[in-house]
């Protein structure tokens, strides 16, 4: 068995000359990576982070509620902005608009939603059912803007049809690829298996990341050594504690679990994550709302908690609850 950290890189993790501090990236996911967030995962130890996936439609609409997805600050960098869409000039002309107002590292395309929403306008995991409008997109993108351009995908019912997608979107000039191990049927149930990304990194030469079910220390290293894949992409399992980074990131370098107290650390990072949103101007009472109960992940009498944190109806007792949540666990 490789030693602890043997797939941890701390220096050498490398995308289109970009250099990251390590391998472990936080995945775009909607309503959740704002910037508050990404500054809280930033903050554990994720090298890369992503914005909320983008509608290309609605930036070149002028659309200023996308815009702000994309809002970014200087102490973020390097981040990248996820976008999504079904046609290559549009895609295109949005990259452009958010690559002059924020200056991404990356712009990545989502290949993967599996939400009805998105699949219905033949976007997201739609897409994989093209190839040639995937080689178009990631063509067009990588000749027209200056910032390196990746792709994040689900699979599809066969390895062979995987592959195809993988090596257009490489071939097409895409800097990486992300890939999920589930088919766009399963949406998030089942498991995310990691044959696909095992195989596709042996073909590929430009860097792979794998994502999907992984949620602690355990799952994380044996992803990363059996896929043998540049990069680990953390999603869902960071959804109300972004300081998964800093115990994923211990475990790979130590082999062994980082001791904390749960409960007030996921209190200490709500509270923070309250003073984020004000900084950034990004407040929203249905976000703190929903934040709240994100947040009581993981702690003993979770259900509860979030009853009460359901019939808080000002921001005044929402934090009242939080601040009482390990008093009433202990």
């Amino acid at each position: 068995m490789p030693p602890p950290g043997s797939h941890f890189q701390k220096t050498n993790m490398i995308i289109a000359n970009l250099k990251f501090p390590n391998n472990l990236f936080l995945a775009p996911m909607a309503n959740v990576t704002n910037l508050a967030f990404r500054m809280l995962c930033k903050k554990y130890g994720a090298a890369l982070t992503y914005s909320e996936m983008i509608s290309a439609n609605a930036i070149v609409r002028q659309g200023e509620k996308s815009m702000q997805r994309g809002l970014t600050c200087e102490d973020e960098q390097p981040f990248c902005i996820q976008v999504f869409g079904n046609s290559s000039d549009t895609i295109t002309e949005a990259a452009r608009i958010l690559e002059e107002a924020y200056r991404p590292a990356i712009i990545d395309v989502n290949m993967g939603c599996p939400a009805p929403t998105v699949t219905k306008q033949e976007c997201g995991s739609a897409l994989l059912n093209s190839p040639e409008l995937i080689h178009n997109i990631i063509s067009d993108l990588t000749g027209n803007i200056s910032t390196p351009v990746s792709a994040k995908i689900r699979v599809l019912d066969s390895m062979e049809k995987t592959l195809k997608i993988a090596r257009t979107i490489e071939s097409a000039g895409a800097c990486a690829i992300t890939i999920h191990g589930r088919t766009r049927e399963q949406m998030y149930s089942g498991t995310s298996s990691l044959e696909y990304a095992k195989r596709i990194k042996k073909e590929l030469s430009i860097p792979v990341i794998v994502n999907g079910d992984i949620k602690d220390g355990i799952s994380a290293k044996h992803a990363l050594e059996y896929t043998e894949c540049d990069g680990l992409m953390i999603g869902r399992a960071a959804i109300g504690t972004p300081y998964i980074f800093r115990r994923i990131s211990h475990y790979l370098e130590n082999g062994e679990p980082l001791e904390t107290n749960h409960c007030i650390q996921q209190v200490n990072d709500f509270i923070e994550y309250t003073k984020l949103v004000g900084k950034y101007n990004i407040f929203s009472p249905g976000n703190i709302k929903a934040q709240s109960k994100a947040f009581t992940k993981g702690v003993a009498d979770s259900r509860i908690i979030r009853g009460k944190l359901n019939s808080a109806h000002t921001i005044g007792s929402i934090m009242d609850v939080m601040h009482g949540m390990c008093d009433e666990t202990s």
